[in-house]
């Protein structure tokens, strides 16, 4: 197995250093133009590991990034957000040739110190999207956020003032508020991708449903139904929420109370017998579910066959 080392970068001065750039013009803040990135300073595959935001819009050809669970080839626009300690890859092959298109974003998480972006950027769940997707933009959206940045660029080149840090701020909530709806735009229209991972999830629960873990385990958890899915549980949650109109709790909920409709419609099983099974501890929890999704109790549901 090829070695990958792991390189941690403290500060956007030290970014500009390793990546052969001049001083940067800001400590806090800075937009680097990956065209001008003649090579790479790695002679191998590596991980980053960043202490400040990043967000990058990549048009490579011939170099593949790990982001999270995915390869990605970036041969068209696609954007990627990573907030600081998380981890992302270069894989490099030995005679590999790269062509860097596109720009990044970097900015400290004390340039938003005692801003209203220092907590509000936490809403912004696209930042837990590493393990599975990045964000694939049109042409238009690609000339928006490119817009955004580069009035970002001109602000800090300019003389700093008292108001340049407001400005700079507005405009990278701006970039946010934007790339939370293209990333609502793509849960609709990346529908093979979306529908396989809807179809992953039936089959994962009907799996778990139709084996023992219910009873030594209780009921799926939400972070259970992620990991096994390769995808964070903000993510699953926004996507179920999307196409489905459902959380992941209530898709849950769901399945249970469609396998629980089986058992009693087909079998003797007690009420309580088939909320063991199903990996309730206690039967009036699960009469209590069941209730709320149907308006009918367990037996009363039972009743209506006979």
């Amino acid at each position: 197995m090829k070695k990958v080392n792991l390189v941690s970068i403290k500060t956007i001065s030290d970014y500009h250093q390793l990546m052969g750039h001049k001083k940067p013009l800001h400590p806090l803040v800075t937009v680097i133009n990956l065209e001008t990135m003649d090579r790479l300073p790695f002679d191998r595959s590596v991980n980053l590991v960043y202490d400040f935001y990043c967000i990058t819009l990549k048009k490579h050809t011939g170099l593949t990034f790990k982001y999270g669970q995915q390869d990605y080839d970036f041969n068209d626009g696609t954007m990627f957000f990573m907030a600081p300690k998380q981890v992302f890859g270069f894989l490099i092959n030995n005679g590999q040739t790269a062509k860097l298109k596109g720009w990044a974003l970097l900015f400290h998480p004390d340039f938003l110190w005692n801003t209203s972006l220092a907590s509000t950027i936490k809403k912004f769940e696209y930042f837990e999207y590493s393990v599975n997707e990045a964000l694939h933009i049109s042409d238009k959206e690609e000339a928006i956020v490119t817009n955004i940045v580069e009035i970002i660029e001109q602000e800090y080149q300019s003389n700093i003032d008292n108001f340049s840090q407001d400005i700079i701020i507005a405009q990278i909530e701006s970039l946010l508020n934007y790339a939370d709806r293209f990333y609502q735009r793509q849960f609709v229209t990346r529908k093979k991708v979306n529908h396989q991972i809807l179809m992953q999830l039936e089959k994962l629960l009907e799996d778990y449903f139709k084996s023992e873990s219910p009873m030594n385990n209780g009921l799926p958890t939400v972070q259970y139904i992620s990991n096994h899915l390769h995808i964070s549980p903000n993510y699953l949650s926004r996507l179920l929420t999307t196409l489905t109109n459902k959380s992941t709790q209530q898709f849950i909920q769901d399945k249970v109370v469609e396998i629980a409709k089986e058992k009693l419609s087909t079998t003797d099983l007690s009420v309580g017998e088939i909320a063991y099974e199903l990996g309730f501890e206690h039967p009036q929890s699960f009469s209590k579910m069941f209730k709320n999704k149907t308006s009918l109790s367990p037996l009363e549901f039972r009743a209506s066959f006979n």
